[in-house]
């Protein structure tokens, strides 16, 4: 049974698979899915609280917005909460190279 999108904040399935729309919203708990917390760009130790080069600070990172830089943060179920999944470089290439190993 497909979940779709985890919701950023409960971490409940949201049964959506396709684009986020700005109007979606998460039914367990009523967050909205298009934001900033639950775009993969978000980061708080950056400028604006964006890995993006974005020219105005969004001030409401929970509610939604028509950022052109979204892409929805995929999370994981953790024992204590979520986790973001984070593909770095390294990952990326021992995923590979694992690919070859007998």
């Amino acid at each position: 049974m497909e979940q779709g999108l985890l919701c950023w904040n409960c971490g409940k399935p949201t049964g959506i698979t396709g684009r986020v729309m700005r109007s979606d919203h998460c039914d367990k708990c009523l967050a909205d899915l298009r934001c900033c917390r639950g775009c993969r760009h978000f980061d708080p130790t950056r400028r604006f609280q964006c890995k993006e080069s974005i020219e105005h600070q969004v001030v409401n990172k929970e509610k939604s917005n028509m950022c052109d830089f979204y892409q929805h943060r995929e999370v994981t179920k953790v024992s204590g909460g979520m986790k973001s999944k984070i593909s770095n470089k390294d990952n990326l290439k021992k995923n590979f190279d694992d690919l070859f190993d007998d």
